[in-house]
């Protein structure tokens, strides 16, 4: 029985066939890679974005989510995933992240989802991730949390048992349709915004639960210094950004170049007005 999410690649190196039956667990594969980036371009491409004062403002989150979407679809191994000790070539390329619905200790999270197609470009996403933040802010609670209510209510026992069949699900693909699309870690990448609740980028684990192999952590805007090939400094904004990626589903060459890409986008915004599958070259 095949996966709804993904499908199996057989024609795989001996390396990358080994690696996972030496190596099991996601969670003992993680790469650690962290940048810090230049804003200067994307300030300027944001005001140019509002200058028309949308009802929903662009903003860096919006930049880094299409950033990583494009660069999933332009490096697909990028969106591959490990399970059962086996790779899989992920069917669409798809982000999940969660929205806090007011800025207090007593309030609720929200989970929120994209399902990106090639032709999708800033302005598409932007609006996708308007209608998800107005409805997680809303009285209305998104389908995930519904579900985890739902079983918060079950005894102890059977909520036990529920998990242990969750897992087999999971691990052999058995899970329902309408899971994989809510669930943030069956997604291609999770992205968490800390800047936006005034905290430094930091580290954030991959699950063994799920098929999701990048995670990014997204910090504060920071004054920085930066220094030109001529040695001049010169203080600009800047803004860490993390990734914790599975390093089985691909070599290193192939994470510096996903690396360059990332950087190219991020330096140069406009290129995110194209389509996601639009060519760059870096």
């Amino acid at each position: 029985m095949g996966r709804r999410d993904g499908v199996r690649l057989k024609n795989v190196d001996s390396m990358h066939t080994i690696m996972p039956l030496m190596y099991p667990n996601r969670c003992d594969n993680e790469a650690f890679i962290t940048e810090v980036i230049d804003i200067t371009n994307i300030n300027r491409y944001l005001e140019k974005k509002n200058a028309s004062d949308p009802v929903y403002k662009y903003k860096l989150f919006q930049v880094v989510v299409v950033t990583m979407l494009k660069v999933l679809t332009l490096r697909p191994k990028m969106n591959r995933f490990i399970t059962r000790m086996r790779l899989y070539q992920r069917n669409e390329v798809s982000a999940a992240f969660t929205i806090k619905k007011i800025f207090a200790d007593e309030s609720d999270e929200a989970l929120a989802s994209i399902h990106a197609k090639p032709d999708d470009t800033m302005d598409s996403i932007h609006d996708q991730i308007y209608k998800q933040v107005s409805f997680c802010r809303s009285d209305s609670k998104d389908p995930s949390t519904q579900s985890m209510d739902t079983l918060n209510k079950l005894p102890d026992w059977l909520l036990q048992f529920v998990g242990f069949i969750a897992r087999i699900a999971d691990r052999h693909g058995w899970m329902p349709k309408s899971v994989i699309e809510t669930d943030p870690y069956q997604h291609s990448i999770v992205l968490t915004n800390l800047g936006s609740i005034k905290l430094h980028a930091g580290y954030h684990h991959l699950t063994n639960w799920g098929t999701c192999s990048v995670f990014v952590v997204i910090g504060d805007i920071k004054k920085r210094k930066f220094m030109d090939e001529e040695g001049n400094e010169t203080i600009k904004d800047s803004v860490e950004i993390n990734l914790i990626i599975d390093e089985r589903i691909a070599d290193g060459y192939y994470y510096s170049r996903t690396v360059q890409l990332f950087k190219k986008l991020l330096e140069n915004p406009e290129l995110l007005d194209r389509p996601l599958s639009e060519e760059v070259d870096y």
